[in-house]
């Protein structure tokens, strides 16, 4: 019971952290929001063997976390719980693409392998990104941001009715496991055939809840238009936020700056 009390507690943590007040929270979601897509893009149009090309692009990540004050170690955690995917993604790589591709420290790595570490750090960057995005700036502000862009009204809709539902459904959750707890009297469950008898009830119980949700909306003049935040005021702070990051990240595309630094280091060395 106390998991499922912390992992709602953990979920909303993320509306916690988007409320603080730095620099970074005060500027207009929509700059954020820009350079993050501009940022996933980037980094996603990389060929399938870019590896120390791609590190750079950590400092785009590392610097909303440092200045919204986001724990890295929650953004982590957050990475680590989908990373599954990641690795499932590219876990045959190595099987189809035996070639060896590069020496590193005079262990030879097949391209299926480099292949494989790039997904995974795409991963880390794009998810990483757009977590850190929503801890600085709240997921309602995101999503005024994406209608304010052009972004066509139905589908903000249904993203704010996904990040609203899945805290009824965690509610709801939340009761069932309590309710189970006090009837079992300290004892678990009677296996793995209550666990199927919960998640269907669990369904009807949150459809049930939803529909009530929906009329009491409804009742109060819901005419399917979800007010988000005000857009904030565009100024020299935004548009400098902006351009900045935007040429740092098309410098990146076109440098691979670690090799560059790596040949100068050989050089003077060498020297």
């Amino acid at each position: 019971m106390r998991s499922i009390d912390h992992k709602v507690h953990d979920l909303g943590y993320m509306d916690t952290l988007s409320r603080q007040d730095t620099a970074i929270h005060r500027l207009d979601p929509r700059a954020k929001l820009l350079a993050t897509l501009f940022f996933v893009g980037t980094v996603v149009s990389f060929d399938r063997y870019a590896l120390s090309a791609l590190v750079p692009f950590l400092a785009y990540p590392l610097f909303l976390i440092a200045a919204g004050r986001i724990p890295a170690s929650y953004i982590l955690r957050k990475i680590a719980w989908v990373s599954p995917f990641a690795v499932l993604l590219g876990a045959f790589n190595p099987l189809l693409d035996r070639e060896t591709l590069l020496t590193l420290g005079g262990v030879p790595l097949s391209g299926g392998w480099v292949s494989f570490l790039s997904i995974l750090l795409r991963f880390v960057l794009t998810v990483g990104a757009a977590l850190t995005l929503i801890a600085v700036t709240g997921f309602h502000a995101v999503c005024g941001g994406l209608r304010s862009l052009g972004v066509p009204r139905v589908l903000v809709v249904q993203l704010l009715f996904l990040h609203r539902y899945l805290f009824v459904l965690l509610d709801e959750a939340t009761r069932m496991v309590r309710a189970r707890a006090l009837r079992s009297n300290g004892r678990r469950g009677q296996g793995i055939g209550s666990w199927g008898s919960l998640v269907g009830h669990l369904a009807l119980r949150t459809l049930d809840r939803a529909q009530r949700i929906h009329l009491a909306m409804r009742s109060r003049g819901f005419d399917g238009e979800i007010r988000c935040p005000a857009e904030g005021s565009w100024g020299w702070p935004e548009a400098s936020f902006l351009a900045g990051w935007l040429l740092f990240l098309v410098v990146c595309r076109i440098v691979n700056i670690p090799l560059v630094l790596g040949g100068l280091v050989q050089g003077g060395w060498g020297g």
